[in-house]
């Protein structure tokens, strides 16, 4: 069965709270900090994005590879980002990432920060898939597509 799209590409699949989660462990370093020792409000954007990244790769999408023999990348299009407590300099953090919709062109994110269970970011992050040769939104290829279907 195709994904249902339209033309403001609306989700074609929309995953239960249920829905296999990735996570990735991070330390935070004294260059994540800012001058009042507690993580720095860009890095916690730059910890779901490694997370989103490791994801891919533990799924085996090389995204150099999708880059170099595809010409398709995925660009960050719009985030909703929610700062409820902070991090500290030693603190073992938890990003958990999950599919919340998979449309034709595009990905939803939804990601926590947790420290020892303790939520303390959110973001919801919307993904969008882009030919980088024209500068312009593209399909998924299908077998991906696939595969992150797989994981919604």
């Amino acid at each position: 069965m195709q994904p249902k799209t339209s033309r403001n590409d609306a989700p074609a699949t929309s995953p239960s709270a249920s829905a296999p989660a990735h996570s990735l462990s991070l330390r935070v370093y004294y260059e994540d900090t800012d001058a009042g020792g507690v993580v720095y409000y860009a890095n916690y954007l730059k910890y779901c994005e490694r997370a989103r990244t490791e994801w891919l790769r533990a799924l085996g999408i090389a995204q150099q590879a999708l880059l170099d023999e595809a010409g398709i990348g995925f660009m960050v299009r719009s985030v909703q980002a929610e700062y409820l407590s902070s991090a500290r300099l030693d603190d073992e953090l938890m990003v958990a990432s999950r599919i919340q919709g998979l449309r034709r062109a595009s990905i939803v994110f939804d990601q926590q920060v947790k420290r020892a269970g303790e939520v303390l970011f959110t973001a919801r992050t919307l993904v969008a898939s882009i030919d980088i040769h024209r500068h312009k939104p593209t399909a998924i290829p299908a077998p991906l597509h696939a595969l992150l279907e797989s994981q919604a």
